[in-house]
């Protein structure tokens, strides 16, 4: 009776963590924030940052921004604004305020 007992919460709680794990799993495919070795590539962050920064009234601190967005993301949007939809990871990073960090 003991054993009927206590193996029913021990099953509730290893079932919730699993499907905890399979959300979390989930938003991370969804967000596109796991880095699979295979599909990154190897862009020059300099130059397409200096692409994207170049009409910005604060070139520098566009650049700083943008160099870090791509370092993390391996990707820069193309243009000077804008085109979030080519590279999500890009658009998703924010700062701690909760402002969009890459221009």
């Amino acid at each position: 009776m003991a054993n009927s007992v206590l193996s029913k919460p021990l099953i509730t709680c290893v079932f919730m963590s699993l499907l905890v794990l399979c959300f979390v799993g989930a938003h991370e495919k969804v967000n596109g924030t796991t880095a699979d070795p295979t599909k990154i590539q190897n862009i020059d962050c300099g130059g397409a940052c200096a692409m994207r920064c170049k009409l910005s009234s604060r070139p520098n601190l566009c650049k700083r921004a943008c160099g870090t967005c791509c370092a993390r993301c391996s990707c820069v949007p193309p243009g000077t604004s804008g085109g979030y939809d080519a590279c999500p990871c890009y658009a998703h990073i924010t700062t701690r305020g909760g402002r969009p960090k890459c221009p």
